[in-house]
C-alpha cells in the first residue's frame, strides 16, 4: 500500500487550484501542492509515478521543429518503441493511452533555443488519492467526462516496471532522429 507522507499534488503553470483540486480535503490532508514552470494539467505524485524527461537543444532532434504539436508527435514515436507489442499504445490529445486509458500526462515549456518535455507516468496509484481532484472544466474530448478513475490505468497492469524503464533507456539510446511527418530524418 502506498503511504501519504510522499503523497504530493503537481500542477502546471496556469492551472487554479479552486478549479483543480477538492481544497478542503487537500488542506485538511495536508498535501503538498507545488506548481511547475511548464503546462499540462494538475497530477497527484507519489512512489508510484515514474517520469521521463528530455531536455534538449532546438537542434537535437534533426528536423524537429521546437514548437509543442511537432515535439509531442516526435515523443509519441519514442514511446510507440517502448510500447510495441503492449496493449494499444496511442497519444490522444497529449496524453499516452493504452486503448481509451489515459497512463501518461506531458508538459513542455519551450524556450529560444531549448526545450524540455516531460511525463508522468501512472505506474500505479492509491485510488483513495484521486479524491483530492476535481474533474476538470478543460478536458481531452475522448475524456468523456469520465471520473478519474474510469479514464486512468496502471501501467504495472501492462508492463514489468523493469522492462519500462530498460525499454525506454533503449529507445532513447537511439540517435535522437526519428520519423518526423511520415519521413525519415538521420
Amino acid at each position: 500500500m502506498m503511504g501519504r507522507m510522499t503523497l504530493t499534488v503537481v500542477m502546471g503553470i496556469s492551472g487554479k487550484p479552486v478549479e483543480l483540486l477538492e481544497i478542503d480535503s487537500v488542506l485538511q490532508d495536508e498535501i503538498p501542492v507545488i506548481r511547475r514552470f511548464t503546462g499540462g494539467g494538475t497530477v497527484i505524485v507519489d512512489q508510484g509515478t515514474i517520469f521521463v524527461t528530455f531536455i534538449c537543444n532546438k537542434d537535437a532532434v534533426p528536423g524537429l521543429q521546437s514548437y509543442p504539436r511537432p515535439i509531442m508527435s516526435w515523443s509519441s514515436l519514442v514511446y510507440r518503441k517502448v510500447f510495441q507489442g503492449i496493449g494499444n499504445f496511442g497519444l490522444r490529445e497529449n496524453d499516452y493511452v493504452l486503448g481509451n486509458l489515459k497512463f501518461g500526462g506531458n508538459a513542455q515549456s519551450i524556450i529560444k533555443d531549448r526545450w524540455v518535455h516531460h511525463t508522468s507516468f501512472l505506474w500505479d496509484y492509491e485510488i483513495s488519492n484521486m479524491a483530492y481532484l476535481k474533474l476538470p472544466k478543460r478536458a481531452p474530448e475522448y475524456r468523456q467526462a469520465r471520473s478519474h478513475l474510469e479514464f486512468v490505468c496502471r501501467m504495472k497492469d501492462y508492463i514489468p516496471r523493469s522492462n519500462f524503464i530498460d525499454r525506454t533507456i533503449d529507445a532513447c539510446r537511439q540517435p535522437f532522429s526519428s520519423e518526423i511527418n511520415g519521413a525519415r530524418s538521420d
